[in-house]
């Protein structure tokens, strides 16, 4: 906070209040008075008590009122004076300096001016010159990490996140929700996307070593400038969502990754529907059972190979062979063929992502 902006406050008050008043840090150093000389002077007596309670002091011949921080207080405004209205003195300057100071913090706070950026509450013209403001680095290369927490965020978890990524000037840690934390992390800008997905699972095996917290992270791609943080950030979040339909059993999914289920992610329902009846006019998909799926799904996993899957499925191969004939006369799709194989897979995920009727970002 700006010792300049007291300053201005305090010399706005002291005809009002028609005594030496001013403002002290945790030191006891005056950092702004209505008697300028008094600037820079230290405090002849320890002010502890001042700050250990939020309430007037009296200590020596002045009144002391701290705030700041609710958990720990980092300034005290003081009133020269022993009359009983002066704690009333100086419990209006201490409400006053407080919102003035909140104010201020919100307005300059790089981690606040990040989070609007992330979720584009900010103006794109006005984003440059609050950076400017900040002495915040606009052209440096970042990713954003989003962790999603299955349970509500506990206090612990964003600490012990902090403590992984020190670098506070450099790599930034946002609550955006109860349940959502992202990490805006500057690196590289030749970095891999091996080495974000290493960065991620130390985040996930620390938390749950630690915390036993069971977390999910969304990785966006790297973002050249501030301006292209939102469209990490929601990378990071279309990474979760379309992970949550179609990987359910991976932690960490990266938006580079995603392949054709970013695409159908973002088809229209409609049209989706539309593809499926398309392709299964002799038979609906839902007339497969689950034998049946748990087949054809270890045949693509085994790249159509018969010999490997009915070793795999511990079947003799006629019996595959039997079963794909199966599913060719009730679908008309000969998983053998590789067209019909693609055509049946996407068929597949699309009508995993109707089931699944995910939220859209």
């Amino acid at each position: 906070m700006s010792n300049r902006l007291y300053q201005s406050i305090i010399h706005q008050m002291k005809d009002a209040i028609h005594c030496r008043i001013g403002v002290v840090d945790e030191t006891g150093t005056v950092i702004s008075c209505s008697e300028l000389g008094r600037i820079g002077e230290v405090m002849p007596y320890s002010l502890a008590e001042a700050f250990a309670v939020s309430a007037p002091v009296v200590i020596g011949d002045c009144v002391f009122h701290s705030f700041g921080s609710p958990v720990h207080p980092e300034y005290a405004v003081f009133v020269e004076n022993s009359e009983p209205e002066a704690g009333n003195f100086a419990a209006v300057l201490a409400i006053a300096l407080a919102n003035v100071k909140q104010y201020y913090d919100e307005k300059y706070d790089k981690r606040n001016f990040i989070k609007n950026v992330l979720l584009d509450n900010i103006l794109p013209g006005d984003v440059y010159l609050k950076a400017k403001e900040l002495h915040f680095n606009d052209s440096a290369t970042r990713v954003v990490l989003l962790l999603r927490m299955t349970e509500k965020t506990d206090v612990m978890v964003y600490d012990l996140v902090q403590e992984i990524f020190p670098e506070k000037n450099r790599d930034f840690i946002i609550n955006i929700n109860e349940h959502d934390i992202a990490i805006v992390k500057e690196v590289r800008a030749n970095v891999d996307t091996k080495d974000l997905d290493k960065l991620a699972r130390s985040v996930v095996d620390s938390l749950g070593t630690d915390l036993y917290a069971k977390v999910l992270v969304g990785i966006g791609t790297v973002a050249t400038g501030i301006k292209d943080l939102a469209r990490s950030f929601k990378e990071a979040q279309v990474a979760l969502e379309v992970g949550k339909v179609f990987d359910t059993e991976k932690t960490i999914v990266n938006y580079d990754n995603l392949g054709i289920a970013r695409l159908i992610y973002q088809l229209p329902t409609t049209l989706c529907e539309m593809f499926l009846k398309e392709i299964f006019r002799r038979g609906s998909i839902d007339s497969l059972d689950g034998e049946t799926l748990f087949t054809i799904q270890k045949f693509f996993e085994n790249n159509l190979n018969v010999s490997e899957t009915s070793r795999k499925l511990f079947v003799h191969r006629n019996t595959l062979v039997y079963r794909l004939e199966k599913i060719r006369k009730l679908t008309g799709l000969d998983l053998r063929e590789f067209d019909d194989a693609i055509v049946f897979k996407v068929a597949l995920m699309v009508k995993k992502y109707l089931d699944s009727s995910p939220a859209k970002f």
